[in-house]
């Protein structure tokens, strides 16, 4: 699923990121722990196609035996829409339009009708138990159900991978434990791989594999 070699990350003459080895196949829950400022955050941006490893030394990164360097801007957009979803710490809705228009959203960027969209966002947010929901802008929900409908707006385009960083860093601790229990039902339900950012250690330890990140690098 992924394959990531040599991946070194400088800010200036600051190097954030000293040659991060990593593999995730299919279907994993892999956590990624450690302090603050250890590069947890920018090695899933660059993962996840948010930014780019920096080009002083050569690297591999793969995801879904789909060279990413090889790929143009456009191309990128187009897998990243496709092919990855993503869930922050802040939920990032859009607070003019309703769960269901924020859910919609990246399968409107993909091209989808509005009917085939609303009716595929409508099953997931039923899913995630929210289909009371369908109308209420995000200052009409709580943080739960908020974080709730970001995962919705993740799961949208049916991704292959789902990026989520301190995904339950803003909720209190019955709702950031309903997420995690949610994580691992998704997997068994879509099959869908996940690489989590968490400082939750009961989250990180949950997950198939917990890695820990020191000083730019896996210790």
């Amino acid at each position: 699923m992924i394959i990531a070699k040599n991946i070194h990350k400088y800010y200036g003459n600051l190097h954030v990121l000293k040659g991060v080895n990593i593999q995730i196949e299919k279907g994993e829950i892999v956590s990624i722990v450690g302090a603050s400022g250890a590069g947890k955050t920018t090695l899933l941006q660059i993962l996840g196609t948010l930014d780019v490893a920096s080009s002083k030394e050569d690297y591999t990164l793969e995801i879904n035996a789909t060279d990413i360097r090889s790929l143009g801007d456009k191309s990128m957009a187009r897998f990243r829409n496709e092919h990855i979803g993503f869930i922050f710490q802040f939920h990032q809705l859009l607070p003019e339009f309703t769960a269901l228009e924020n859910v919609c959203i990246p399968a409107f960027i993909k091209g989808a009708k509005k009917t085939d969209a609303e009716k595929r966002a409508q099953e997931i947010l039923d899913f995630l138990g929210l289909k009371e929901r369908y109308h209420h802008k995000p200052n009409a929900l709580s943080g739960g159900e908020q974080q709730r409908v970001a995962v919705a707006r993740a799961l949208i385009n049916s991704p292959d991978l789902i990026f989520a960083d301190e995904p339950s860093g803003n909720l209190d601790s019955e709702s950031a434990e309903n997420l995690h229990q949610l994580f691992f039902k998704l997997r068994e339900e879509f099959g869908q791989t996940f690489v989590i950012v968490t400082h939750n250690e009961e989250l990180a330890n949950m997950a198939d594999r917990k890695l820990v990140m020191v000083d730019g690098n896996f210790v």
